[in-house]
Order: C-alpha cells, then structure tokens, then sequence
C-alpha cells in the first residue's frame, strides 16, 4: 500500500483482497463448455502482480470449486497460493455451496484425511491484529445457507473478545436482499439469529460471494460487501423473473481498512484502453507542497 498522504486520511492500515466463486472444474475449465474458470482468476492475480499492490491476505468467499472435486481444489489453491505467498499474504478460504467439505479441508485447509469431518468449517485467522472470520454457512446438498445454533454460539464466544483492529467476517451467503427472485430462494436463512449474534459487536464489515454479481448492504448495523464471482456474472437488467449469467464483468474487491472505516472497492478484471493517465511524476510534484498549493499545482497540470 501507498505511504503517501495529500489528502485528509491516512494510509489504510490493512489491504485485504476479497474474491468469491472461482466455480473450478477438476480436469476442464470451461465451466458449462463456454465460461474459462481459470483464465479470469490467473488474469485477476496478475492484474495485482502488476500493480504493486500488497494485500495481507485473500479472502476467497466459496464456491471456490463448481462440484467439490479434490483436483479442482488442488489446482486453484496452487494458483492462488502461489501469488500469495510473493505477496507475503495469508489465504483464507471460506465454504460455499458448491463446496464439499471434506475435500475442502484435505485439500485446501490440507488437514489429515483420517481427521476430516464433514462438520461446519468455521475458522479465526488474524492478520495484523484484525480478526477474520470464516463461517460456513453452507447445507450439504443443498444450496440455500444456514447456520446451526452451536455455530451461532461459537460465534457469540469468539466475539465476546474484541479484536486489536476489529474484526470482518466472511461468509458465503451473504445477508442481504437479492433483486432476483430465483435467487432470493437460496439466501441465508434465520438471518435474525445472526443478526442477533453480530449486533454491536467488533464486526467492522461483511463479505460474503454467491449472488454472482457485485453489491452491497447493511445488516445488523453493519456494512455488507458482495464479490462479484470470477467465473460468471448474473445480468440484473436480464427480464424479468428470469435469472441470466453472462461471461462479463467478472470483478475483485479491496477491503482498505482503515481507523476509524472501511472501504470497499471494486476492480473489473481484464485490460481496457486507457481513457486519462497520470503518470507517479504528478504524485511527485506535488507530494511535498502545503494542501492549497497541491490543488493550485494539479489542476494546472491537467488543463
């Protein structure tokens, strides 16, 4: 992250790299015979590669294989491994409903396959002193989300201590309204007795992934931030009462953390043409001046 400060902020304190619904296959990429799964997530962590940026961790919220497949989730953990580990990140996987949980915790998690059970993944991961929670939110064979009451009180016990930095908590299903109604029919249920659990606790946002396209929200008093998934993007201008994916559009998120916020942002994915560009000589130019003079020197340098 930049160390710079022109404006009345200073620099985020973490950076946090949020994807959601990788859909790999074992064996074929073409998800559906058309939709290049691995393409989209190569092309993702090298668009960060190439900008510099040094996320503190990967937040891949489910879905992260199309069938459950042990070598979908060998593949797509070599590949986003990787990255991270040039990044110095850490990766946190989180459990959707395309997912199996066993596979997922031998092959992702890398557990013992004599010790993997197909009980709920919920899991604490702290980068820097901001807590990141994992819940699994997925029902085997099926794909609306749930949440038993001995997650929801291991979740209770686990927030009864406040994290240094706060805390996000990641998810799959996120608890927030779909405009699609086909989707509304597989949303989190007993959203209430979630609410009831994060309500003025440390939670500083949500992420969540599994509506395939990118929004955001507030639940409980707490903002919610949706991934768009990499694989394929639900149209929302699609007509309506029917429920269309489209190859575009496919995104990442940023999670800037701040002091006293949090910022989310969302990347498009993919190399467009350049409309405007500022090359890091118009930062140096006016990095050392007073805040009237950086304004008065910018605005003549770009008329």
């Amino acid at each position: 992250m930049s160390e710079v400060q022109l404006g009345q902020y200073p620099p985020a304190t973490h950076l946090i790299v949020h994807l959601s619904d990788t859909h790999f296959l074992a064996n074929d990429p073409l998800l559906y015979g058309t939709v290049d799964t691995d393409s989209t997530v190569h092309r993702a962590l090298a668009q960060l590669e190439r900008s510099g940026l040094r996320p503190g961790a990967l937040v891949i919220t489910g879905d992260v294989a199309d069938r459950g497949e042990p070598a979908a989730y060998r593949r797509v953990r070599h590949l986003v491994e990787s990255a991270a580990a040039s990044w110095g990140a850490q990766v946190i996987w989180v459990m959707g409903n395309h997912d199996k949980r066993v596979p997922f915790r031998t092959e992702l998690l890398r557990e013992n396959a004599a010790d993997a059970s197909d009980e709920p993944i919920d899991r604490v991961v702290v980068v820097d002193g901001l807590r990141i929670i994992a819940l699994d939110t997925s029902v085997p064979g099926y794909h609306h989300g749930d949440l038993t009451s001995a997650q929801l009180d291991w979740l209770a016990d686990e927030l009864r201590e406040r994290a240094p930095n706060g805390t996000l908590l990641a998810l799959h299903h996120p608890p927030v309204p779909t405009p699609l109604a086909l989707m509304s029919v597989l949303e989190l249920r007993g959203q209430s007795r979630l609410a009831d659990v994060v309500r003025g606790s440390d939670i500083r946002g949500i992420l969540g992934g599994h509506l395939h396209y990118s929004t955001h929200g507030l639940f409980a008093g707490i903002p919610v931030s949706v991934a768009a998934a990499t694989c394929y993007v639900m149209d929302l201008s699609a007509p309506e009462r029917e429920l269309t994916g489209v190859d575009g559009g496919q995104s990442l998120g940023l999670v800037h953390v701040y002091g006293d916020q949090i910022v989310h942002s969302t990347v498009p994915i993919g190399e467009f043409p350049t409309a405007t560009h500022f090359p890091a000589a118009y930062l140096d130019a006016i990095e050392g001046l007073p805040p009237e003079q950086r304004a008065e020197k910018f605005s003549r340098q770009t008329s």
